[in-house]
């Protein structure tokens, strides 16, 4: 199989595009990126890592782990957008929308699928019970991102200390996310321009791989293809494009039914989302949570974790929970339309200003980004937003354990807390059980979810 993968590559140079990849060949693999692109950020960017550096070696690891890097300082889900990144190198832009489209695309309509079912049948009673033990299980899996990203970022104790202020500045002192980030990217990037040690090294979902694949070996090759070199008109026209594409839809709708319509709330509200959220799609939940939830009033915490649920167990983006959440705002505020079609606009106005932009950063910034592989002060701002990340995911896990394991919450000095006679013990079992499944026994996200909703179901029926 490697041989015959690794026999792609071809002896010219690919400087001019000539590196043997068809189109529709690379159409076939972003497919198949797509259906396989289960268990988050990590989990999706280890299949593309695997399937085109290690199997098809269209791309080295040098290449590919700067995208990584470029994406990650980039608000937004890194996983698409590194499909994207590749996408375009391979194919320029055609290559680019394709592999962008392809990887949301199955989980849009899965989700969209289950959001019907949510709306019109989630007070069946077998549909609680599996909604009600998928809570439990994304609990757990929350508290395994804070665990997992931890151990990645906090190598130090600066870095420590920039998750323990993060943590201390969402939670008790309410302090929007986007500032948050903005400051720990400041700091790193000054550390990192300084020299100093504690912001050196990466952070995040990169893969991790015996045998290291090379730019030289691959099909791609060293060199910067010609359409990957900088040019500020091309830069122009394609942000000028995607800007219209993006923010069209934003004033149209602001024209025509005016600032307080509902689809205009969505339509800015996830507009500003797709600038402002750094740190992968937890970090978005915290700030998507803080805002839906607690200023629209568009959904209950325990939607939210029952979207998150939906988001685990489809493939795609983690942050097509944002999708869920649009459909239930526009389902609840219809006006004139029917719910269901109200919905489903919704969905498609959400996806659509959330997914645009992430374009934009790419197409606009990635000729540019070519030429600065190994650039320190981005590198430690990296390392410094991805440990404020463990900060800001803490805050998600522990917001989460109180709404779904306790019954009531109440506001002191404006930190929700629980009122402890209100624990709900079946769920709290549940979430224990949970948690040691994933924390001692390994078990992975699929089957963790599946069980819990399971067992939610039995309890509920019996109960």
């Amino acid at each position: 199989m490697t041989a015959s993968l690794s026999s792609t590559t071809p002896a010219a140079s690919p400087s001019n595009g000539d590196h043997g990849i068809s189109l529709g060949e690379a159409t076939r693999v972003w497919a198949r990126i797509a259906a396989l692109s289960f268990g988050g950020p990590a989990g999706q960017i280890a299949v593309m890592h695997r399937l085109l550096v290690e199997e098809k070696r269209w791309i080295g690891e040098e290449r590919f782990l700067h995208a990584l890097n470029y994406c990650m300082l980039l608000p937004g889900p890194e996983a698409q957008q590194l499909a994207i990144y590749i996408g375009w190198l391979l194919h320029k832009t055609k290559g680019g929308l394709i592999a962008g489209i392809l990887f949301v695309l199955p989980g849009f309509l899965a989700i969209l699928g289950l959001s019907y079912i949510y709306v019109l049948l989630g007070h069946v009673q077998i549909i609680e019970g599996l909604f009600f033990g998928l809570k439990a299980a994304v609990l757990a899996i929350v508290m395994q991102a804070v665990v997992r990203v931890g151990s990645r970022a906090l190598k130090n104790n600066v870095m420590r200390g920039i998750a323990a202020a993060a943590f201390v500045a969402i939670f008790f002192l309410g302090a929007p996310f986007p500032l948050i980030i903005l400051a720990a990217g400041l700091g790193g990037f000054i550390g990192g321009r300084s020299g100093l040690k504690a912001f050196q090294g990466g952070g995040g979902h990169g893969p991790a791989s015996g045998d290291v694949v090379h730019d030289r070996d691959t099909a791609l090759g060293e060199q910067l293809p010609d359409h990957a070199r900088p040019h500020p008109g091309w830069s122009l026209r394609i942000s000028a494009v995607f800007l219209i594409l993006w923010l069209g839809p934003v004033l149209a709708l602001f024209l025509t039914l005016g600032p307080d319509n509902v689809f205009t709330h969505i339509a800015s509200f996830f507009s500003q989302m797709a600038v402002v959220t750094f740190g992968g799609a937890y970090a978005v939940l915290a700030y998507v949570a803080q805002e839906a939830v607690g200023t629209f009033g568009w959904l209950k915490p325990g939607e939210m974790l029952d979207g998150l649920g939906m988001a685990e167990t489809t493939p795609g983006p983690l942050i097509m929970v944002t999708q869920f959440v649009g459909f239930l705002a526009a389902f609840r505020d219809s006006g004139v339309l029917h719910p269901l079609i109200a919905a489903t606009l919704g969905a498609i106005l959400t996806t659509w200003v959330t997914f645009v932009p992430c374009f934009l950063w790419i197409f606009a910034g990635a000729p540019f980004i070519e030429r600065l592989r190994g650039n320190p002060a981005l590198s430690a701002a990296l390392t410094a937003i991805t440990a404020a990340v463990v900060g800001v995911i803490l805050n998600l896990a522990i917001w989460f354990a109180i709404h779904t394991l306790f019954g009531q919450v109440q506001r002191i000095a404006g930190v929700d807390l629980p009122v402890l006679s209100s624990v709900n013990i079946p769920a709290l079992l549940l979430s224990i059980g949970a948690m040691i499944a994933v924390f001692r026994f390994k078990v992975g996200v699929l089957p963790v979810l599946g069980a819990c909703a399971a067992l939610g179901a039995v309890y509920v029926f019996i109960a």
